[in-house]
């Protein structure tokens, strides 16, 4: 439990109140932080199917599923939401936990209005920090992810454009998370009363263990709709493949943040730049992701090819499978290791996407991951509504031109 509550110290245990996470890129269902190593979403039935059968071989390229918990609405009467998580909360606790949540120094977020910065005088709704969580919650935390959250606290810049609608290059944080948080929230606060228990997915945080995290979300394959999808529905899907590199290369970016030395911010992109990329476009954003403001990253280009054609290798032998809406993480540490670092060029911009090449002596860590299965289908699914024969092709011509594309950057072309 975070901060000191009245709850006696077995039930402490239990009861956990969840914070939004700050380094969600992409997708629309928001992410919840758990605890430091897990991270929890709503329930999706076709997404814990695949979770509950996930073939072994596909087990280091997602998530580690940890299980279903269930997540208590309160609102309070200033109008302070806090979402509480338990793997067995009763109706009857509900009076002691009340008292946890009114006590100020458990407040994990509030909802407040402000001026956007353009100008306009509108309000808008988003989230912001208690200062006594910034102060016990996050004093321990890894330089990169304090970057990201005490600044959530004092950013007032329109959290995804401007009056033109143009991003800002130069974002402290990810507004993204904080987008899909804001969403969620009015939802469930305007659909469901505060007795409602939610049913949440338990998964693994995928980088946890990353200083400054730099995360790639890639929306894989050349159809992005369910089977289940409605004619209106499916219509959409296809023509945004159509309108977006989906259609031409099978992959498309959904959400990036990438740590700039040169500044000591993350630079942010979301699905809405991503889909107005030309193939040529996706390349030079790819080798954006790879530029941390004073050089190429050409240290990463081999461990993620070679992660990258591991995962190929697999999914073309998951006959029936289907991953349809789903993403791929590319991940890797903004921190480098000294022998990794070049000398520093105070006249590259990190808004440039030329950076000079590094040739670091080390691989750095870096990881690839699937995620987001909720349209995910595969025979012996309780969800299927369609059976499909061989693997799914969209996705491997997707990888393909990953690599592809991948190993262009690394010859120089």
């Amino acid at each position: 439990m975070v901060g000191q509550s009245p709850l006696e110290p077995s039930e402490s245990r239990t009861a956990v109140l969840l914070e939004p996470f700050v380094h969600q890129v992409g997708g629309h269902m928001s992410m919840m932080k758990y605890d430091e190593h897990t991270v929890c979403k709503p329930l999706v039935s076709q997404e814990l199917s695949f979770y509950e059968s996930l073939p072994l071989a596909m087990r280091q390229f997602t998530p580690q599923y940890k299980g279903i918990v269930s997540v208590h609405l309160k609102k309070d009467s200033l109008g302070n939401l806090t979402l509480l998580a338990s793997p067995s909360l009763q109706t009857e606790s509900c009076g002691r936990l009340d008292n946890a949540i009114s006590d100020s120094s458990v407040t994990i977020w509030h909802k407040c209005k402000w001026a956007a910065s353009t100008g306009t005088g509108s309000e808008h709704t988003c989230v912001k920090w208690s200062h006594t969580q910034l102060t016990k919650t996050f004093k321990d935390s890894c330089p990169g992810k304090m970057l990201l959250r005490t600044d959530l606290q004092y950013h007032t810049d329109s959290l995804l454009e401007d009056a033109n609608r143009n991003q800002p290059e130069r974002n402290s944080y990810n507004p993204w998370g904080l987008h899909c948080h804001r969403q969620h929230l009015n939802r469930m606060s305007s659909k469901h009363n505060e007795n409602k228990l939610h049913q949440f997915l338990l998964l693994e945080n995928v980088v946890s263990k990353y200083n400054y995290p730099c995360i790639l979300d890639l929306k894989m394959g050349t159809r992005q709709h369910g089977d289940d999808a409605s004619e209106e529905k499916k219509a959409r899907h296809i023509k945004k493949c159509e309108q977006s590199t989906s259609a031409s290369l099978g992959v498309r970016i959904c959400g990036m943040q990438v740590y700039q030395a040169d500044t000591g911010h993350f630079l942010c992109k979301d699905k809405y730049y991503g889909r107005k990329l030309s193939p040529e476009g996706f390349r030079q954003t790819l080798r954006q992701f790879l530029c941390n403001g004073n050089h190429l990253r050409t240290d990463l280009l081999e461990p993620i090819i070679l992660r990258l054609k591991a995962l190929l290798s697999v999914i073309r032998k998951q006959s029936s499978y289907r991953f349809y809406s789903s993403s791929l993480l590319i991940i890797y540490d903004g921190q480098e290791h000294k022998e990794n670092t070049a000398p520093l060029d105070n006249h590259l911009h990190f808004q440039k996407t030329n950076c000079t090449a590094s040739h670091g002596t080390n691989h750095s860590r870096v990881d690839v991951r699937m995620i987001d299965f909720a349209h995910t289908t595969f025979k012996g699914s309780k969800c299927n509504h369609t059976t499909h024969d061989g693997p799914d092709h969209g996705y491997i011509f997707g990888l393909e031109n990953l690599i592809k594309i991948l190993q262009n950057i690394s010859e120089g072309k």
